[in-house]
């Protein structure tokens, strides 16, 4: 968690031709946001997905599949029903970065060709989708690698396995 901007960051210093993105939830963007500061004023010109369902998103997953929705401490209130603290579209204009808010799928085109046009400063996206969006795939806890699963109850079916 958390690496995502960092990440983004490097990959673009060391290939400064290349369109980088970085694809981060609302809460490991919180952790490693104030590098867009960094990305300003040196010049890095990332472009940065929000995926904001206004919670840690893995666990409150791990929550509804594995603990039958008994949620605790994963809200985080920054989508659109909530109070947005933080609001990370001012956020980013903070650091001076073009900002963009997604609430509908008919803006998401639009939305990532003005980011893929924006080359003289970094760009944030902040997607918002449904506080119960999942991401997949997924490994649950305290099982290997290999009982992945792409959906739920669905998992791939390896060499052997019926």
């Amino acid at each position: 968690m958390g690496y995502s901007v960092p990440a983004a960051m490097g990959a673009k210093v060391a290939q400064p031709d290349r369109l980088v993105w970085a694809i981060d939830g609302d809460g490991c963007f919180q952790m490693t946001n104030q590098e867009l500061a960094t990305c300003t004023i040196n010049n890095i010109p990332i472009k940065v997905a929000i995926i904001n369902n206004s919670s840690l998103g893995m666990v409150r997953q791990w929550q509804t599949l594995f603990y039958n929705q008994r949620y605790s401490n994963t809200d985080l209130h920054t989508g659109t029903d909530t109070v947005m603290v933080p609001d990370f579209v001012k956020l980013a204009e903070a650091y001076g970065c073009l900002a963009i808010r997604v609430e509908k799928e008919d803006e998401v085109d639009k939305a990532i060709k003005l980011a893929m046009e924006t080359n003289d400063r970094p760009v944030v996206i902040d997607f918002i989708v449904g506080r119960d969006a999942m991401v997949w795939p997924m490994v649950p806890a305290g099982v290997s690698n290999d009982a992945v699963q792409y959906a739920r109850d669905a998992a791939p079916i390896w060499d052997g396995e019926e």
